[in-house]
């Protein structure tokens, strides 16, 4: 770290160079989908000493100065070639040849040259992260391709990621940051020191005279900014923030005197001008100095040492941080926060192209993060994603118009809505549970938002709808369904997909192709009887309140099928058999739900959800009213 933060140092001390909509995306996703498997999944990829493997997150071993002590990882000018092959810059996703060795540590250092060699136009966009975060980063490249923008660098701060990276064609520089190859968790000290080094890698990137696009792996470009970026050539800097309520109607700059949300780092673009370099030197010398300040409050403390006045009457940039840095606030409806895409779709209700999703205002950790990009169908997974072993299970929701439309929109009224749901969703995770299979969530939908603090329902001023549709993490602890929870005290593992799965342009035509509808009907009527024997070709009428050992022995004739779509799941599923089962399942189940919050006037306002709410004659939604009931409901 030490000698991360010199080189930085040294940097910052030489002189500065101062010289459409959603089919839109799904459309270019259908365009490039034989070139995501041929080039992201290419075996071509792969060492001379190790085959591929069938998983994307795969890498080659270790070069043999894997465990070297790296320092001084950005360099000054040199005459030298930065990186092997710099003479010829080679295509995205162009992986080297498999016979051929990785090259030394050394080469893959920061360096103006390297930079350079992939600017377009004096600008370049960056990423970093650890080797846990790949899949994300292998999303933000491909996105970035995919609009055929190729002026970017990936900063690996682990071997583990820089060397997988080389090998799919992906360029990148080492970070010599020693950082742990797993998911850190958001919040944990890890965690803001990695914050951190995008502050050291700013200091290191202004010097050399390039702008700088500056994005976390958490988002994705849906569509090209660098020309939107140019439309404002005399801003020193343009950020993100965390604004949900619209300042603008249009695709101009946001009202700079109506944000009072965070300015969000996750999204920002500098220039490197002598008011951008003191800010980002203060920037880094304040976190130095005191290891507890998060780095984007940090920033916001800094810039928002001045406010004001405007530039000029139409741009929308204002003087900041100490009177002579122009900065800009890029809108919040086509530069999307979590909560400006998922909660409130902005840009679709003004009828804008958005140009970003930043996963913010979410509540499932990293695995949440990945799962909002998996429900907006923007994330890129391996192909055996698309077609897991024992097939996928899913079902109609049905929902009574009353519970989503009818009365005002109240605690009442949305756990009501919640709980019908929930009640379908918990048979249906019985059903995946008891045939193998993957259970594709269905849709779900809310009557009030869910945020960290107390509020109304719905924030006032945002352009949140009632009822809408909301994130599977607004309700289950999505983080908790998708880890590895113990067998003994929980039961098999059940698989889950995002609910626009089937609609992906990914999903393969042998799952499509793949397909047996049920239709569940009243025992002893025509044609309904647990069996295996179909009315018609791809349709099977199956009786209502049927058991574990009924579903067993019916579905068991279908197991190469690989969608099984009930019409309803409601009455479905009667009783588990084995009761040893049953309460690991419910011990499962208890675990998946989360909360809602908050109430206005009350301590704590947050609610738990309880997945058996309908064992419990009269259950009511209330927060906890003493300390000791302040428990989830197990």
């Amino acid at each position: 770290m030490g000698g991360w933060r010199n080189a930085v140092q040294e940097a910052a001390a030489s002189k500065p160079l101062f010289l459409t909509i959603y089919t839109t995306i799904i459309v270019g996703i259908v365009a490039t989908s034989f070139y995501v498997f041929s080039a992201i999944y290419s075996p071509s990829a792969s060492t001379s000493t190790q085959s591929i493997s069938t998983s994307w997150l795969s890498s080659p071993p270790l070069s043999q100065n894997g465990g070297s002590n790296f320092s001084n990882n950005i360099s000054q000018p040199t005459d030298k070639a930065s990186q092997p092959g710099s003479n010829q810059l080679k295509t995205i996703w162009e992986a080297p040849p498999s016979n051929s060795k990785m090259p030394p540590l050394e080469s893959f250092k920061l360096t103006k040259e390297l930079v350079g060699e992939r600017a377009k136009d004096n600008v370049i966009i960056v990423t970093f992260g650890n080797f846990a975060f790949m899949d994300f980063i292998l999303t933000w490249v491909k996105h970035l391709t995919d609009l055929d923008v190729s002026n970017f660098l990936v900063g690996a701060m682990d071997t583990k990621l820089l060397e997988a990276l080389y090998w799919k064609g992906v360029p990148v520089f080492d970070m010599g940051s020693h950082m742990s190859t797993i998911d850190v968790g958001w919040g944990s000290p890890t965690f803001h020191k990695m914050g951190r080094e995008k502050v050291f890698l700013i200091n290191a990137i202004l010097p050399f005279g390039y702008e700088l696009l500056m994005c976390d792996t958490d988002m994705v470009w849906l569509k090209d900014p660098l020309p939107y970026l140019a439309q404002y050539p005399d801003a020193d800097i343009l950020t993100s923030s965390d604004q949900v309520v619209p300042t603008v109607v249009d695709d101009r700059l946001a009202d700079w005197k109506q944000v009072g949300a965070a300015y969000n780092i996750g999204i920002f673009h500098w220039r490197p001008t002598e008011p951008a370099i003191k800010l980002a030197k203060e920037w880094k010398d304040m976190l130095l100095a005191d290891d507890k300040i998060w780095d984007q409050n940090g920033f916001n403390e800094l810039a928002r040492k001045q406010t004001g006045p405007a530039i000029d009457d139409d741009s929308g940039l204002f003087y900041a941080f100490d009177g002579t840095l122009k900065l800009g606030i890029l809108p919040e409806s086509i530069f999307c926060s979590g909560h400006t895409y998922f909660v409130q779709a902005m840009y679709e209700q003004l009828r804008l192209e958005p140009y970003a999703l930043h996963t913010t205002f979410q509540y499932g950790g990293t695995e949440g993060k990945r799962h909002r990009l998996r429900e907006a169908m923007v994330f890129y997974d391996p192909p055996e994603y698309y077609d897991a072993p024992g097939g996928f299970l899913s079902f109609k929701p049905s929902i009574p118009k009353s519970l989503l439309l009818d009365g005002e929109h109240n605690l009442e009224s949305h756990f009501s809505l919640i709980n019908y749901q929930m009640k379908q969703i918990r048979s249906a995770l019985a059903i995946a549970s008891l045939l193998n299979r993957t259970l594709v969530m269905p849709p779900l939908w809310c009557r009030l938002d869910r945020l960290w603090f107390s509020h109304p329902g719905v924030l006032e001023g945002s352009m949140t709808r009632q009822p809408f549709l909301c994130p599977l993490d607004h309700v289950f602890e999505v983080n908790v369904m998708l880890k590895d929870l113990p067998e003994e005290e929980f039961g098999p593992a059940i698989n889950i997909r995002e609910y626009s799965f089937l609609n992906n342009p990914l999903l393969p035509q042998q799952v499509k192709e793949s397909w047996l509808d049920v239709q569940l009907c009243q025992e002893g009527t025509e044609d309904c009887h647990a069996s295996s024997n179909t009315s018609r070709p791809g349709l099977l009428r199956f009786p209502k309140n049927s058991t574990e050992e009924m579903f067993k022995t019916v579905f068991s004739s279908f197991k190469d099928v690989k969608v099984i779509q009930f019409s309803s799941i409601q009455g479905a599923f009667y009783s588990f058999t084995d009761k040893t089962r049953e309460e690991k399942f419910r011990n499962r189940m208890k675990r998946y739900v989360g909360i809602w919050c908050c109430v206005e006037n009350h301590t704590p306002g947050h609610i738990y959800y309880d997945v058996y709410w309908d064992e419990k004659p009269g259950w009511k939604p209330a927060p906890p009213q003493t300390p000791e009931e302040d428990h989830p409901p197990f």
